[in-house]
């Protein structure tokens, strides 16, 4: 191996000129075991590393420019062609400004050595370097990749090669940064043979002795890049934050720390390469963002971090010796507990304040429900969450979310401050963050900090003006309660930690007489999934509990899928006391229903149910929740949203006779639904197959038909009872008329439901249910 590197450039590399001492160099190639050209990709960490690089070429070939270094480059050197082991994305990157410039300079066309770069990672990267040196860059007013994908020579194939395509945004890049430069005094600057404006230090390895002749090209090169690699993005960006920081007197601190203690703080977190850079910098980025919204910003999150910390800590802002003394402190505080353990009293400090709702305990601490899919093996620990997810979202959705940010910012306030009552705390901002879906914005962050501000720092909950009001308000009348009732505390914080309720209790009376058996027996009922087909027909059967959504049409009824379980929680949360106040109050003689029972709870529920159908049969009385207990087909699939028809005279949909059952998890009528009571009259048949397995799509208004398959003839579930329609050919028109007229048809084509008004509704005497499946096997045996 040659003991010695050279001083060269990419233009000398090359240039048909032997290296003084060295071998001859007639054309680069990248080695086949090496990746794809990196440097133009698309991300925020490749794009500050690329404007950072080209930064640097522009201010050396500028007119004020000094030469610039480029470090090491190692290969192998074989009959003239030299292997880049380590420097392939500078060499690339240095191949594509030449090109970029000779065009634009007049030089393409002459014949120079560094145009025999290519690549043997792919046979279409190689081509496309051959063909990109023969036609030089025109004006235009497209940028490069635009004028490229144009030509006739290039081919639509290479369109899916990641390392063209990132030649593609380079070459954009590079024009967008040099569109302002002198080309003619970049390009002498360039092949300057004296003094280059750019260079490097090859080490060409060629007479390699018989131990390196041994080894794999793929361990040559692991060997090999471990030296002279360029400044990676964590140390580019130590070195620029602290030149933002130059002036505070507390520079030198950082410059000490970043590399000592709160490297070691992050070091149990370090990556499969060894390194702890990506978890330092998404930490950074959460210090940063939060305090850009402190400064009444909406954050800028998906942006370069370097423009970011200088626009908040460096001296252009007014709050930048606030900021650094806060970002100092939210790393100080967690060195102060990480002790000789890497990091492991860290996460105590987060099971001592929360739980995963595995191990609830007596309530004292707090269960998390944010989603764990990726990140920490330990789903309490945000720290660590944070310093794996920060930053990185999926399509718009951000992995560690703004709940997440919250509640962490909570723990480092907590931490710094020495706030008091922080169990007591923190689990009231846990409840407003769950309450609080549509609040969590990145344009609400100012003002929900501030609100994390007067939970956290002060204990008020009054003043909180951006989460969910409704939530603000169950927590003034929870404190009140419990400041009543103390010994009722772990009740209440265990039934707050329940996962349909995450805190909020407005479908559940304050009442100290009833409310520990109440929790007792919603945590007994809910626990069942088995048997929650029973629960919601024992609720219908206590009472009408469904409730609306806040400004839209459908009815929530919970679910009896489990795999659907989280329609419980649309049911019971999410809206003010008042709106709740229906379901309040079934609840409660459900629950206490249930709580005095004493056999098994499948024989408990089914007592509730059949009572009430024997009180609606002995009254003759058949409303829509008496269909709904006893004909399980009315709730099938695990749905729980139904839409309903506004009848003449009501100002709003109400439950009755003509209904939408939405499929399980939609909440919409975008997608195709049943209808309820025909479902079940075609279940009640002997043989379903007599008529369509009908799904419905449209308004709810839009008419819903059960067809006969042999004729076409069909039945419509109105108010009033059964619509029919005639046969779609006139084979069955005297069949039709017959069956009518067994049936009692009257005008409209309408078998009449007998009804009687009650509370100002009309309700059936007969069960229309069994009415229709017997009008169907009618028509079926007038041969329709």
């Amino acid at each position: 191996m040659s003991a010695e590197s050279r001083r060269t450039s990419f233009f000398q590399l090359s240039d048909d000129q032997p290296l003084i001492a060295g071998p001859f160099i007639e054309r680069i190639e990248v080695p086949i075991f090496q990746r794809d050209y990196a440097q133009g990709r698309h991300g925020e960490k490749v794009e500050q590393i690329r404007a950072d690089f080209l930064d640097v070429l522009v201010g050396a070939l500028g007119d004020d420019g000094s030469p610039v270094g480029l470090d090491f480059v190692y290969g192998g050197v074989d009959d003239g062609t030299l292997r880049p082991l380590d420097g392939q994305q500078r060499l690339t990157t240095l191949f594509l400004l030449h090109w970029y410039v000779a065009s634009r300079s007049g030089h393409l066309a002459e014949a120079h050595g560094w145009k025999r770069f290519s690549y043997a990672t792919r046979q279409s990267a190689r081509m496309f370097c051959e063909a990109l040196v023969t036609v030089p860059l025109p004006d235009r007013e497209t940028p490069p990749s635009k004028w490229i994908e144009d030509q006739p020579w290039y081919l639509f194939l290479w369109r899916h090669d990641p390392t063209i395509q990132s030649m593609l945004v380079m070459l954009d890049a590079i024009d967008e940064r040099f569109d302002n430069v002198d080309v003619d005094l970049a390009w002498a600057r360039l092949t300057d043979a004296e003094d280059p404006a750019i260079w490097f230090l090859l080490l060409p390895l060629d007479g390699l002795g018989s131990a390196d002749r041994a080894m794999k090209p793929e361990d040559l090169y692991i060997k090999m890049n471990s030296r002279g690699k360029p400044l990676s993005e964590f140390e580019n960006f130590k070195a620029h934050f602290e030149k933002t920081i130059e002036s505070s007197p507390r520079a030198a601190e950082f410059a000490l720390k970043v590399d000592t203690t709160w490297s070691d703080l992050l070091w149990h977190l370090r990556g499969d390469d060894g390194l702890i850079d990506d978890r330092f910098l998404r930490y950074l980025e959460f210090v940063t963002e939060i305090c850009e919204w402190r400064d009444g910003g909406a954050g800028v999150a998906g942006r370069r971090l370097g423009p970011r910390t200088r626009a908040v800590f460096g001296n252009g802002n007014p709050q930048h010796a606030e900021h650094l003394e806060f970002l100092f402190n939210a790393l100080d505080t967690w060195v102060e507990r990480s002790g000789s353990e890497a990091g492991t009293p860290i996460a105590w400090t987060f099971r001592n304040l929360f739980s995963t709702g595995d191990d609830p305990g007596d309530g004292s601490r707090v269960r998390l429900f944010f989603r764990t899919d990726s990140g920490p093996a330990d789903p309490l620990d945000l720290f660590e969450a944070c310093c794996h997810q920060y930053g990185v979202t999926s399509g718009k959705t951000r992995l560690f979310s703004l709940g997440q940010t919250l509640v962490l910012y909570a723990v480092v306030l907590h931490l710094i401050e020495g706030t008091v009552d922080f169990p007591g705390r923190v689990r009231m901002l846990r409840n407003l963050v769950e309450a609080s879906p549509d609040s969590l914005r990145p344009g609400n962050m100012p003002k929900l900090l501030e609100d994390v501000h007067h939970v956290i720092r002060h204990g008020v909950i009054g003043d909180v003006a951006t989460f969910n009001q409704a939530q603000v308000d169950d927590e003034q009348r929870k404190a009140a309660f419990l400041q009543e009732h103390p010994d009722l505390l772990p009740v209440v914080m265990r039934l707050e930690d329940h996962e349909f309720l995450r805190g909020s209790l407005g479908a559940f009376e304050y009442d100290a007489a009833c409310f520990e058996h109440r929790a007792a027996a919603f945590h007994a009922v809910m626990s069942q999934p088995d048997l929650w087909p029973q629960v919601t027909r024992a609720l219908l059967a206590v009472g009408e509990y469904q409730r609306q959504r806040a400004n839209s049409r459908p009815f929530l009824f919970g679910t009896d899928s489990n795999k659907h379980r989280n329609a419980w929680r649309e049911l019971l949360t999410g809206a003010t006391r008042q709106r709740l106040q229906p379901t309040r109050e079934v609840l409660a003689a459900f629950l206490d229903a249930v709580a005095s029972a004493t056999g098994p709870m499948s024989d408990t529920l089914s007592a509730i149910a059949s009572d009430y159908l024997a009180r609606c049969e002995d009254a003759e009385q058949f409303d829509w929740r008496y269909y709904m207990v006893k004909y399980p087909d009315m709730q099938a699939n695990g749905s729980s949203t139904y839409f309903a028809e506004i009848t003449e005279g009501a100002e709003q949909p109400m439950m009755g006779y003509s209904l939408c059952m939405l499929r399980a998890g939609v909440s919409t009528l975008n997608s195709n639904y049943r209808d309820p009571y025909l479902l079940t009259i075609a279940r009640q048949l002997e043989d379903s197959g007599v008529v369509e397995d009908k799904w419905f799509s449209g308004y709810e208004t839009h008419p819903r038909r059960l067809p006969l398959t042999r004729s076409g003839t069909s039945l419509r579930c109105v108010p009033t009872g059964f619509e029919l329609s005639s046969p779609p050919m006139d084979a069955y028109a005297g069949a039709f008329a017959a069956a009518c007229s067994g049936l009692g048809v009257g005008e409209d084509d309408l078998v009449v439901v007998p009804q009687v008004e009650i509370d100002g509704r009309q309700v059936d005497t007969v069960d229309r249910i069994q009415l229709g499946a017997g009008i169907v096997r009618r028509l079926m045996a007038a041969g329709l």
